[in-house]
């Protein structure tokens, strides 16, 4: 091999070498674990600090909030009875009620208090029962392609404008 074929072959090598490293780095910080509530507390290993998602149930009159901050709400989750207790600090969805399934992402803390950053509520099956039977889901949008195009080449019955 002459120089020319060792300087690159040893620049594709960094190169590949860089481009492993951030797919590495990126899938490492990014990954969360999945659990329910149930799951979770099954677990024999602690996962304590590491990101979590974790599905559940919001247990009736578990929901308090601060008085001094609104955005401050504590409440508990539970699956099969296993409870959960997160705390969260943001605006809540408009669908985070008791009884309601919600997912929580954040972490676990030594205590076993969940800390959650974000807060996902799921769709009522409600709206699916409505949507097969053929009504409009709330927050979509009528089929405008049933009414007949405007025919933009009739400029004549236009008010014309003096200027």
């Amino acid at each position: 091999m002459n120089d020319k074929q060792v300087k690159f072959a040893v620049g594709s090598t960094l190169i590949v070498a860089a481009i492993g490293y951030l797919i590495i780095t990126g899938i490492s910080n990014t990954s969360t674990y999945f659990f329910t509530v149930s799951e979770l507390k099954a677990q024999k290993v602690s996962f304590k600090g590491t990101g979590l998602k974790v599905k559940g149930n919001v247990v009736q009159g578990s929901i308090q909030r601060d008085p001094d901050d609104y955005l401050k709400v504590r409440f508990a989750i539970e699956e099969n009875n296993s409870n959960l207790d997160v705390r969260y600090q943001g605006v809540t969805p408009d669908m985070f009620k008791d009884g309601g399934e919600v997912v929580v992402e954040g972490t676990l803390d030594e205590h076993g208090v969940f800390h959650a950053n974000t807060l996902l509520t799921s769709c009522p099956s409600k709206y699916e029962a409505e949507k097969e039977a053929g009504k409009m889901h709330p927050g979509t949008l009528p089929d405008y392609q049933k009414q007949p195009a405007p025919d933009f080449k009739q400029t004549e019955t236009l008010p014309k404008a003096a200027i």
